[in-house]
C-alpha cells in the first residue's frame, strides 16, 4: 500500500529535472526504497524503459540478454556505489546514457546482441553506482537492491512490450528524440 501512495510523488518528481537529479527523500526503507528509486528520477526511468525498447526492437536473443546484462551489471555497480557514496560527475554519465539510448531508439540502430549488451552494460555500471550511492541510510542493503532490481526488470519489460507494438517509424523516431532531448536537458543541469 505504501508503494501505491509513493507513485504520484515519484511521477511528480520525474517531471522536473532539478528534482530528478536528486532522488532522495521519496523513499521508504529497504525493499520499498529500492522499488521506488528507479521511478523517482527521469534519468533512471527513461534509460531503463529505453533499454527494454531498444532490445525489443533488435529482437532475437537481444530481447532478453541486453536487459539481463543491464540488471546484472547494475547490481554489481551498486556495491562500490554503496561503499563510496556520492561519485563526482556521475549525473553526467546518467544523462549521457539517456542521450545515447534515445539515439539508439530514434534511429532504430540494429546492433548484434553482444555489442548492444556491452554498450548497455557500460551505462548500467553508472546506474548501479547511482543506486548504491543513493541508498537511504539505515536501510537493508539486500532489500533495497532486490527492490531496485525488480523495478528495473519491470521497466525493461515495459519497454520490450512497447517495442512489440507495431508503430510507424516516425513515432519511434519522435519518442527516441524526446528521450534524447530529455537527456540533453539533464546534462545541462
Amino acid at each position: 500500500m505504501r508503494f501505491i501512495r509513493a507513485i504520484p510523488a515519484a511521477a511528480a518528481a520525474s517531471l522536473f529535472p532539478t528534482m530528478a537529479m536528486a532522488h532522495t527523500g521519496l523513499h521508504g526503507d529497504g525493499w520499498l526504497a529500492g522499488l521506488t528509486h528507479p521511478v523517482s528520477g527521469i534519468d533512471h526511468l527513461l534509460a531503463m524503459v529505453a533499454v527494454g525498447f531498444w532490445a525489443g526492437r533488435i529482437g532475437g536473443t537481444a530481447r532478453w540478454l541486453v536487459p539481463l546484462v543491464f540488471v546484472g551489471v547494475m547490481a554489481l555497480g551498486a556495491v562500490p556505489g554503496a561503499l563510496a557514496g556520492t561519485v563526482p560527475g556521475l549525473e553526467a554519465w546518467l544523462a549521457a546514457s539517456v542521450v545515447f539510448l534515445g539515439l539508439m531508439v530514434a534511429f532504430e540502430v540494429q546492433l548484434a546482441t553482444l555489442p548492444a549488451a556491452l554498450l548497455v552494460g557500460c551505462f548500467a555500471a553508472f546506474h548501479g553506482l547511482a543506486h548504491g550511492a543513493e541508498m537511504p541510510a539505515m536501510t537493508s542493503a539486500a532489500g533495497y537492491a532486490a527492490g531496485f532490481l525488480a523495478t528495473t526488470a519491470v521497466l525493461h519489460g515495459l519497454g520490450i512490450a512497447m517495442a512489440a507494438i507495431p508503430l510507424r517509424s516516425i513515432f519511434v523516431r519522435f519518442a527516441g528524440l524526446a528521450i534524447t532531448a530529455t537527456g540533453l536537458v539533464l546534462a545541462a543541469g
